[in-house]
Order: structure tokens, then C-alpha cells, then sequence
């Protein structure tokens, strides 16, 4: 049995009978876990290494649809995550957390109509609020029949800009987990430098700044240069040395 077909059984049990009588003409659930998906996948970000895809999803309904879906809301949300969830794996894509599916009513949406927006949260304590997200802010709206017609009106959500390397022309994207930098293939970034340690560095996120961390490197690290000690801040326009490399760092 597909991954779909078993959460349209699930559905179809959890609201005990009702799923093709309440679903004739108003917006279905499995057809929400198929953009859901197609969502997932048009908001890819890529490093050298991975492909991270938002877990952080919400679903904007018209007044009715939402209305129909007021009593089973939360068990629905976690059977679409869980769809997410497979897909990820098994397209082998990179999450943050599980997913996580809100619902929202937007009277803007006529009955059958749904809207998706999505981003990337980093699960960590101290993000500040709303969280950083990646670049895929708009709401895509699909009509009954599943096709996308438009977009709405984008809906203020706290975000932070994608950090990306310069490199020998090259623009790295820097994942929402940050990257480490060396000659070891290991490394997300590889650098063929006799000069460069196998692990020489690494920049990662601490709340909502970018640190550029010395990993204990034989010929050190330079930011704009100067020799660091521990880890600073690296800022847009930053230029970041390792051997004979030069690296800057910028945001978008």
C-alpha cells in the first residue's frame, strides 16, 4: 500500500464514515498532502552536502472548509506531517524537526480553495520569535480541482536572510545548519589546499548571527585579517581566510 493511500485510510477512519460525504466538494485531505509535498519540494536549499526542505508548514482555509475540519484539526495535522515525514526520507531530503502543519482561516478563500506557506525553523532554544526561515514565504493557492491558480498576498512571518560563500566565483549556500570547512571530504565545503587543516573551521548559527568558529587549525583563520581567537561574528561583506583561500560571506 502507497504512503498516500494509507493516510487517505487513516483519514477515512478518523472521521468515522464521513470522509466522502464532507469532502465531495470542499477541499480533501489527501489532496492537501499531495501539495504539501509539491510545496516541500519547490522550497528546496541546497549545501554541498544536503538538501534541507521546510518543516514548518501552514495551511490557510476558507471559513467553511475549516469549519468541517474543527474536530479532528490536530489528529490531521499529524497525519500530514507524518506523510511529510515519509516523503522526506524516502526522496532523502533533509528536515530540521518533523514537520509541523498549522491550520489557519482566510476569508479571502472561496470554498474548496487552500493556500500553503512554508519555511525552515531552526529547533533551537533561543531563536528569537517566529524563528529564521528560508526564502519560500508565499502562500501558493489551489483551487478544488487541485491546481495552483495564484498566490496570496504575502503574510508578515519573522524571517532571516540566506547566508551564502563566495568562492573562486562559486555562491555556496549555507544550510540552516551552518557549514564546517577543510580538505576533508567530510567537510560541507572542500577546500584543496595544502595550507587548509582536514577540519580547519566552521561557521554556524547562534540565535539570529552567524559565527565563524577556529576548529584548532594548524595555520589558523583570519576574518577581514586578523587572526581569530574562538569564534566572532561574521558579518555580509566579511572576507574569511583559510591557508590561501578567501572566502566572503554575504547574505541574501
Amino acid at each position: 500500500m502507497s504512503v498516500l493511500r494509507s493516510l487517505e485510510s487513516k483519514i477515512a477512519g478518523l472521521v468515522e464514515g464521513t470522509f466522502s460525504r464532507a469532502f465531495r466538494s470542499e477541499v480533501r485531505p489527501v489532496e492537501l498532502a499531495r501539495k504539501l509535498a509539491r510545496e516541500m519540494e519547490e522550497h528546496k536549499s541546497s549545501s554541498l552536502s544536503r538538501t534541507y526542505v521546510p518543516n514548518d508548514y501552514r495551511v490557510f482555509l476558507s471559513p467553511r472548509d475549516r469549519e468541517r475540519f474543527a474536530d479532528y484539526e490536530d489528529a490531521l495535522a499529524g497525519e500530514l506531517a507524518g506523510y511529510l515525514l515519509e516523503h522526506a526520507r524516502r526522496e532523502r531530503l533533509t528536515l530540521l524537526s518533523r514537520p509541523v502543519i498549522e491550520f489557519e482561516t482566510d476569508d479571502r478563500l472561496g470554498l474548496g480553495e487552500f493556500g500553503i506557506q512554508t519555511r525552515v525553523v531552526r529547533p533551537e532554544p533561543d531563536y528569537e520569535s517566529g524563528g529564521p526561515g528560508d526564502e519560500g514565504g508565499s502562500t501558493m493557492i489551489y483551487n478544488p480541482d487541485g491546481e495552483q491558480v495564484g498566490q496570496l498576498e504575502d503574510r508578515p512571518r519573522s524571517r532571516a536572510d540566506r547566508p551564502l560563500l563566495l568562492l573562486e566565483g562559486k555562491r555556496l549556500v549555507v544550510g540552516p545548519a551552518g557549514v564546517s570547512l577543510g580538505r576533508s571530504r567530510q567537510c560541507d565545503v572542500v577546500l584543496s589546499d595544502p595550507n587548509v587543516s582536514r577540519q580547519h573551521a566552521e561557521i554556524r548559527p547562534r540565535g539570529s548571527a552567524w559565527l565563524l568558529t577556529d576548529l584548532g587549525s594548524t595555520n589558523g583563520s583570519l576574518l577581514n585579517g586578523r587572526r581569530i581567537d574562538g569564534s566572532e561574528v561574521v558579518r555580509p561583506g566579511d572576507e574569511i581566510e583559510l591557508g590561501t583561500s578567501v572566502i566572503t560571506f554575504e547574505l541574501e
